[in-house]
């Protein structure tokens, strides 16, 4: 384990859906609160914590781009040398595969300083023919899928 000792946070207060949320009929934009309720309950492969306990991914670090239909998620992991963190990014962007409309590009990176592989990483996550062979890899996808389990 590489971070025994974590710094857990609190998590922040659920959004409210209303009856204009649930309703098909009316076209809404995504935004970025819509798009770290996706992502925030993604189970750390670690620990028993989510990404949002470990302060892993914040509201204000997913930007959201309706008309260039993009998604851009940035990321930082609990150490800088994190050896998880190529997994934790895989597992950002096959959650928002998974919810987003096919339409929406999605990018997902480290924060800038926070890794000391991120270049390598980020080259990692940004490569689609990588990101599908890893995919295709059922041990590896098996993990991916315990973490996008959501917990109780």
């Amino acid at each position: 384990m590489d971070n025994a000792n974590p710094r857990i946070r609190a998590k922040v207060e659920t959004r409210v859906v209303t009856v204009t949320d649930k309703n098909d009929a009316v076209a809404d934009e995504i935004d970025n609160r819509e798009v770290f309720d996706m992502i925030r309950d993604i189970n750390d492969p670690e620990h028993p914590l989510t990404l949002e306990e470990l302060n892993v991914v914040e509201q204000d670090k997913c930007f959201v781009d309706n008309e260039e239909e993009t998604v851009r998620i940035e990321f930082t992991p609990t150490i800088p040398h994190c050896s998880m963190a190529t997994l934790i990014g895989l597992c950002i962007r096959v959650q928002l595969l998974r919810s987003l409309p096919e339409r929406f590009k999605v990018d997902v990176a480290i924060s800038q300083g926070t890794h000391a592989s991120e270049v390598a990483i980020n080259k990692q996550l940004a490569d689609k023919e990588r990101v599908a062979a890893a995919l295709e890899n059922s041990h590896l996808i098996e993990v991916v899928n315990q973490c996008l389990v959501a917990k109780g």
